[in-house]
């Protein structure tokens, strides 16, 4: 892929990112976060990027003419629609602009496929029935503490798997298999939680769920893995440089801080979970390097086309 179509790429993913308006003020901190991290790792300027799209100085009929190849075009596409998936089911804003870049860029009707897959993993609920935003239940008993910690770690190696995955669809469901592990440390502590609740809960700690897919698929487009297949795989699995570990770490962290979230009555403060959450990355960033054979060795079991599956059965 030509440095013109990485840039045209990324530039697209940052046009769906704002293109239904509605972005919180803290999302769009961490889009712009993203943007200038990615630049010094990887010698695009993409702050520069960032605010041509937020000024409407880029557009897409300008985007489309930098993709020339089919495979460009089509993972283009891809990572546009994850981002509108990304922090659940397309609004219409969203809709119409995936609309049309199928017709600026050509597609035919797999592209149209593709969406209702990725709008599939986006509606699936955090449970098979969700109650209010939050909603105290009748805790069963004290749960296991080592049995969470077991959970919070298999979810972190999965998550971790997930990242080294060439597909964007691989990428996408990292998010609500987390929102999966919040709900299910919720449950076990006593609260019935909804997703709006639990994207709050995410959004409080400082995982945004546009900006941390954007983050995920951006160092793998920049990284040279994302839209492989075959040796792609088997490529990532022994270039770590491609692959942060960011998902293991952030779900290892997601997942600690949660248990100790409501395992407290949820009386942790804003500030709180904020600081509880960045020194837990920290632990989870150490301890990806000690669990990296097995998230390579999970990455080789998974089957991208199941993705779906997987986090209907989370």
């Amino acid at each position: 892929m030509t440095p013109s179509e990485t840039k045209a790429i990324v530039t697209l993913s940052l046009l769906a990112a704002f293109v239904d308006g509605e972005k919180h003020e803290r999302e769009r901190a961490e889009i712009k976060r993203i943007a200038e991290g990615l630049s010094q790792a990887d010698g695009l300027n993409l702050p520069t990027l960032y605010q041509d799209v937020l000024m409407k100085r880029v557009s897409l009929a300008s985007v489309a003419g930098e993709l020339s190849s089919n495979e460009s075009k089509q993972l283009a596409y891809e990572m546009a629609v994850c981002v509108c998936d990304a922090d659940g089911a397309q609004s219409e804003a969203e809709r119409m602009f995936l609309m049309d870049v199928r017709t600026s860029l050509g597609l035919d009707a797999s592209a149209a496929r593709f969406s209702q897959q990725a709008e599939e993993i986006a509606a699936v609920p955090v449970a098979a029935a969700a109650g209010t935003a939050v909603t105290a239940v009748a805790a069963p008993n004290t749960p296991d503490s080592a049995e969470l910690d077991k959970s919070i770690l298999n979810a972190a190696i999965l998550n971790g798997a997930l990242e080294l995955l060439p597909e964007t669809l691989s990428t996408m469901a990292i998010i609500p298999l987390q929102m999966k592990l919040v709900y299910r440390i919720g449950q076990a502590h006593g609260y019935q939680l909804d997703s709006g609740h639990i994207k709050d809960f995410l959004a409080t700690v400082g995982v945004g769920l546009t900006s941390q897919y954007l983050e995920q698929a951006g160092r793998k487009l920049l990284g040279g893995l994302l839209g492989k297949v075959g040796g792609g795989l088997l490529r990532g699995l022994g270039n770590q440089a491609v692959s942060s570990g960011m998902s293991f770490a952030s779900t290892y962290a997601l997942g600690h801080v949660a248990k100790r979230y409501y395992a407290g009555g949820r009386t942790l403060s804003t500030q709180m979970l904020k600081d509880a959450f960045s020194g837990v990355v920290k632990e989870g960033q150490s301890l990806q390097t000690q669990y990296l054979p097995a998230i390579q060795e999970k990455a080789r079991t998974l089957d991208a086309g199941k993705v779906l599956s997987l986090v209907r059965g989370a």
